[in-house]
Parts: C-alpha cells; structure tokens; sequence
C-alpha cells in the first residue's frame, strides 16, 4: 500500500541457510500473519515475525493507516532494520503483506546479503541507482486499487533493470490483502494458490 524510496545493492549470498523475515500490513501483527509464519515453518523454514506496530492492531483500513501514520516512516523502518538484523549474516529472505511488502522490499534491495524477495500484495518504489540479483515473487489482487496496473508494469521494469529475477502473480477477482481470512478482502482459492507457489519459490531458494 505505502511505496517507499529504496537504497541500491549489488549482489547476494548463496549456499547457506536462510530465515524469512515476515513483514505485517498495515493492520498489525494480526492472526493471519501468524498463521501464515506457522504454514512457513510447517514447511521448514525458520521464520521471524517482527512486530512493527508494538502489540497494537487495526480492525480496518482507516485504522491501520492512522497507526501506520502515527508511528511514521522512518520509524517503522527503523524498526524493520533492527528486527532484521540478528539474522542478516545468513542471507535472509524478506517477505511481507502489503506495507509490510513495501517494507521488506527496501530492505532486501539494502542487503547484499539477501537471497531473495517475496511479495504479498505490496510492492515500493526503487532507487535510480538500485542493483540486486535477487530472486523476486510478487502475488497480487488483479485488479488491486492500491497497485494498479500502471505502477505495477513500471515496477517490473525497474525490478527487472535493477537486476532481480521477477515473477508476478496475479489473481483475477480477488480483494487486496486476499490471504487473510479475517478480512472481507479473503478469497480461499487465491490464497491456497498463493501459498502454493510461494512455498515452490522458498523452496528452491533454499536448495
């Protein structure tokens, strides 16, 4: 949902083990994301759920965007990089729901070190100067009215001269943060596909 600036990279680590960092929206750390941090973990992988937002959550979206506001930019990723950092030696895969994506966008393309890059619903700007090998999945509402199709053909296109590897995923008929089923957003089918590929794309990272 936020599109924030990004810092260039060049390069990544491969071969080692790697944790995903797993970024909330801007509803909190809802049930949801934990959910989706146990499907992960079930499958595997070690993964890391900050919370950004304190122990505070949203029952809708002009309450996430209020605390998303009140907390402030800078902070939040202030915080995402602090939370980040224990595991930043091994190569980390940054995941995140919408701001949480647009979150673990910018600190993917910082982090030499990072093996890749997956997108839920969210995506951010990209520096001029932005360098990155990573491997980069996006899954998105098609249409989405937080990432149209403009933005999103423009994204692509500078993911892609910045130097990641980009797939992107669209669901045709689908609310914005279509994997919570705790929001009228939800959409069961879409989900399940997501997950599917998804845990596909971890999984051959980590080979």
């Amino acid at each position: 949902m936020a599109r924030w600036g990004t810092q260039g990279a060049a390069g990544r680590s491969e071969g080692a083990a790697v944790t995903i960092v797993l970024f909330h929206s801007m509803y909190g750390l809802r049930p949801a994301v934990r959910e989706a941090a146990e499907r992960l973990r079930a499958a595997g992988h070690e993964v890391a759920v900050p919370d950004l937002y304190g122990g505070r959550t949203a029952e809708t979206a002009e309450e996430g965007l209020a605390l998303r506001d009140e907390i402030g930019r800078d902070e939040l990723l202030r915080r995402a990089v602090t939370a980040a950092a224990p595991y930043s030696e091994g190569g980390t895969v940054y995941a995140g729901f919408s701001l949480g994506g647009s979150i673990a966008q910018n600190l993917a393309l910082g982090d030499e070190k990072a093996r890749g890059l997956l997108l839920l619903h969210g995506t951010s700007d990209i520096a001029d100067d932005a360098s990155t090998g990573i491997p980069v999945q996006l899954h998105v509402a098609d249409p989405d009215p937080f990432e149209p199709d403009d933005w999103l053909n423009a994204w692509y296109l500078r993911m892609r001269r910045a130097g990641a590897d980009v797939e992107v995923h669209r669901y045709r008929g689908a609310g914005h943060l279509f994997t919570d089923p705790g929001l009228p957003d939800h959409d069961a089918e879409a989900a399940e596909r997501t997950w599917a590929v998804a845990l596909d794309f971890l999984r051959e990272l980590e080979a």
